[in-house]
């Protein structure tokens, strides 16, 4: 198994709290349970390991499947493995003598079970402390399962620490060890770990210790192997190969399955063709056999582990089992068992899966159209244009394909296409359009998704197809109003009124909702770009009032109204909005769409702009850093915010998986924006300056997000000592304050205007002018609520007051930023404002606080709260040991020698305001 101990260290703690006691005089026994592979073995080799560290004699013993012919094998193996001293020991004791290398054929003074468990605790006396490990309990033999017992009772103030492993899914009813088990679970000195699958994330982690492996094959190892680490491993291996499940493998699941007797094979081969879940009355009749028999045959695999009840059916307990067994089957018994399931389901979906299967195309594709309409309808689209595709890729196979579809070839792919780009596809539902005749609908479907992909002339080319080709009032208001939004960015954006406002007229007469919404919100966007927001308000609100017919529009219009409240400062009622079209978002399966979206990374800013960092942190959790799709990366691009701000160990991975999707605007102006932050806090101005030159190169002159990057870019510059590009930056950030004729470029909101405050603030820096006035404005103007860049702005404005002569004004500054800072543990501006205040000599900071680094700063202060070394490596998402350098490195430089001798001394110099 690989190296790396992932996920485990709840369990980790479990037996290390084991071994603590032992080491101070209190014996215990650890019993280790979890199925093949699952990471048993590795886990106490950690322990192992710890236990060395601490001085212990370790004994490791491994039981092998041979029943009852080599008594005590896993001591004698544990024996003939100690270090010198332990066999000398050992050997000092006739009967333990007798089990090492070389004294076999001694002659025994009869080898008693008593005698030989007495020696065995002279050893344990002579030797400790002591772990003793044994490994594979389930294949352990009568006198060792003895041996266990006996040591668990008898074991109690000697410094030992015993440590057992099992498989549980070889612990079926009637296995000798199930009993031992359930007696020593209830001592008291008995401690019992079970090691369940690990979580996506962590399978996901553990995989890519590996090698290199792309965001699909991740996908496909990570839902195969079930959260076990030995599949993972040996799918990682095959997928290298180019194989599909490894003979290894397979050999290993069909060893377990291989030992049931002929009714249960059978059974379990009508439950593999089922897929992972089947009920159990639908088992029963596929298996074809009688009720008593059938019984007996699922008490059979469910005690051995193979299936789990659940329900009124069962569940392959891992999916690879299924597939191994299913893969095992001769083709025609597979088909004959699809077969089967086909004639007594009445699920579209498994109709559909059964057909195909068991090669009855028609059924197959009449199924699948069927199918992906109940998806649509319970609001699964990624599920529906799935389905959609199946019907599609089988048309030209079956004959009267329209007829079993219930509708055209040419409607059949524009739902597919409509379902693709509400599962968050817009790419996909474009070529599928393109593929089609150019009606109105799919012209006006066209020039929506090409518009969101920000391919503008080609979208404002669709949109005019859409309006000629109207045949309809209904498909007129709707093409009109799509047109208008084409429009928006572009140099004929004068004609978008006229057009929506034609678009409301028709689309009201018409009673066509989802094109009066659409309309609505397009006349919104451009009233708000020529800087009237009441009225953009008031737009959105009548948008959002009712349902329109169309839930990717409904989802549009609750954007825009949490968005323009965002972007106005006013935070609590963008929440509220927010929340509420998150919840419809996922309510109704559109959380990939487009708007779905859109809406997640929106709160998330919200949090982040309030100062809710926590919350934040937890929203970001969900923004996946492996990711394999455009709007995956871009929702991940926003996690980085937050870990920028606090350091967090997951940027740099985060942005090695973005790195593919730089190509696109948002995606780079996110992440490479972020990415020059995460240089500049990290000492490197350079890689700071190429990043924000990558991310500005593909934006618009005038576009309000200039700011953001032109801020961080001068930033760079101040800190290389070089004013070279730095007018350029200034420039292309005023365009959107300054150039814009006759305001039409828009309104640029609370934020935008206060990132254009900071720009000449940093641009009059890099020039080495530190103006206080100008520092003050950027303090106000994010004052409308952006907690941490107002601690920004007044770490800067500190230092224009401390060159200015006024040193208590600059302290006071100072003082709030580190408090803002503290509470927020953004942990890179605590170093720099903590390396400030010792240059200024301010009071409570000095050059005699040791030059704690952000995150030691961060590690100390939870240790004044009384975290120990595990919760605060839980709450940092960093390793124990590397706590454990942290606290070793801040006793060093507080010159203190316990914990709260340092908690005491960060007190008195001010470390933790």
């Amino acid at each position: 198994m690989n190296g790396l101990l992932v996920g485990r260290s709840v369990e980790l703690a479990k037996l290390v709290r084991v071994l603590g006691s032992a080491a101070e005089g209190m014996a215990g026994v650890a019993l280790v349970g979890g199925d093949a592979g699952i990471g048993k073995t590795r886990l106490v080799t950690e322990l192992v390991a710890q236990a060395r560290e601490q001085g212990f004699n370790v004994l490791v013993g491994q039981c092998a499947e041979l029943g009852d012919a080599l008594p005590y094998l896993p001591l004698a193996d544990a024996l003939r493995g100690a270090e010198p001293a332990v066999r000398e020991a050992a050997a000092a004791h006739p009967m333990l003598g007798q089990l090492l290398p070389g004294r076999e054929s001694a002659p025994s003074t009869g080898l008693t079970q008593q005698r030989l468990f007495g020696s065995l605790l002279g050893l344990l006396a002579d030797v400790q402390p002591v772990l003793f490990v044994i490994e594979d309990l389930h294949w352990a033999d009568r006198s060792t399962r003895d041996l266990l017992v006996f040591l668990s009772r008898m074991v109690q103030n000697e410094r030992v620490c015993v440590a057992g492993t099992y498989r549980t899914d070889d612990i079926h009813r009637r296995h000798p060890l199930r009993s031992v088990l359930a007696e020593l679970k209830r001592l008291p000195t008995v401690t019992n770990v079970d090691l369940g699958p690990l979580g996506s994330g962590e399978i996901s982690d553990y995989v890519t210790t590996m090698g290199e492996v792309g965001a699909h094959d991740l996908g496909l190892i990570v839902s195969r192997a079930d959260g076990n680490p030995f599949y993972a491993e040996e799918l990682f291996a095959a997928m290298a190969e180019g194989d599909s499940l490894p003979d290894g493998l397979a050999s290993l699941l069909m060893s377990r399955v291989e030992v049931l007797s002929e009714a249960g094979q059978r059974v379990l081969r009508a439950a593999a063709v089922a897929g992972r879940r089947v009920e159990d009355d639908l088992l029963r009749e596929v298996s074809g056999l009688p009720l008593a028999e059938f019984e007996e045959a699922v008490r059979e695999i469910v005690s051995r582990g193979l299936l789990k009840i659940k329900g009124n059916g069962y569940t392959f307990r891992h999916a690879l089992l299924q597939e191994a067994v299913y893969t095992d089957l001769l083709p025609g018994e597979r088909t004959r068992l699809h077969g089967a399931f086909a004639r007594l389901l009445t699920s579209p979906a498994e109709l559909a899966h059964h057909h195909l299967a068991g090669h009855d195309l028609a059924g197959a594709l009449a199924a699948s159209a069927e199918a992906g309409r109940e998806a649509e309808r319970l609001g699964a689209p990624a599920e529906a244009h799935s389905h959609y595709n199946q019907a599609l890729s089988l048309w030209e196979r079956v004959r009267d394909a329209a007829a079993l579809a219930g509708e055209s070839r040419s409607e059949l792919a524009f739902r597919s296409a409509v379902m693709a780009a509400d599962s968050g596809d817009n790419h996909r539902a474009i070529i599928q359009l393109r593929a089609l005749p150019p009606t109105s609908e799919v012209s006006e479907r066209l020039a929506y998704y090409l518009y969101e992909t920000d391919d503008q002339p080609n979208a404002i080319a669709a949109a005019e197809r859409a309006v000629e080709a109207a045949d309809d009032q209904a498909a007129l208001a709707r093409a009109l109003a799509t047109y208008a939004r084409t429009l928006l960015w572009s140099p004929r954006h004068h004609e978008a009124e006229g057009l929506t406002t034609r678009a409301l007229e028709i689309a009201r007469a018409a009673g066509a909702r989802d094109a009066e919404v659409g309309a609505l919100l397009s006349l919104a966007t451009y009233v708000e770009l020529l800087g009237d927001v009441t009225r953009a308000l008031k737009l959105v609100e009548t948008a959002s009032a009712e349902a329109s017919g169309d839930l990717a529009m409904d989802l549009r219009a609750r954007f825009n109204h949490a968005r323009i409240h965002y972007e106005q400062g006013l935070l609590d009622q963008a929440a509220e909005m927010a929340d509420e079209g998150i919840r419809m978002a996922f309510d109704t399966g559109l959380k990939w769409s487009t708007y779905g979206t859109d809406l997640r990374f929106l709160r998330f800013l919200i949090h982040y702009v309030a100062g809710e960092w926590d919350e934040a942190e937890a929203v970001a959790a969900g923004f996946g850093a492996r990711v394999g799709t455009l709007p995956e990366a871009i929702l991940s691009s926003f996690a980085l915010f937050i870990e920028v701000a606090r350091d967090l160990p997951a940027v740099e991975g985060r942005l090695s998986w973005l790195s593919p999707f730089w190509d696109n605007e948002l995606a780079v102006y996110m992440s490479r924006g972020l990415a020059a932050e995460h240089a500049l806090w990290h000492g490197d101005p350079a890689a700071a300056l190429e990043h924000v030159h990558a991310a500005i190169a593909p934006l618009a002159q005038g576009e309000s997000g200039l700011q953001r990057l032109a801020a961080i870019g001068l930033w760079a510059l101040a800190e290389l000592g070089t004013t070279e590009g730095a007018d350029e930056l200034r420039a292309r950030a005023r365009l959107a304050v300054d150039f814009a004729p006759a305001g039409e470029r828009g309104h640029l909101g609370p934020e935008g205007l206060a990132w254009a405050a900071r720009v000449e603030a940093e641009w009059h820096r890099v020039h080495g002018r530190l103006s206080v006035e100008l520092w003050r404005e950027v303090v106000s103007a994010f004052d409308f609520g952006f907690v941490y860049e107002v601690a920004r702005a007044r770490w800067r404005l500190a230092e224009a007051l401390l060159a200015a002569g006024d040193r208590e004004a600059a302290q006071a500054e100072w003082e709030l930023a580190r408090e803002v800072a503290g509470k927020l543990r953004a942990a890179p501006l605590e170093a720099a404002l903590l390396e400030f205040g010792r240059r200024a000599r301010f009071g409570g900071v000095s050059a005699g606080d040791g030059g704690l680094t952000g995150r030691e700063v961060e590690v100390l202060r939870l240790v004044a709260e009384g975290l120990t070394n595990r919760e605060i490596a839980e709450r940092l998402f960093i390793a124990q040991k590397t706590v454990s350098v942290h606290v070793s490195n801040i006793l060093g430089k507080l010159e203190v020698s316990t914990r709260t001798q340092a908690a005491a001394a960060a007190r008195r110099r001010g470390l933790l305001t």
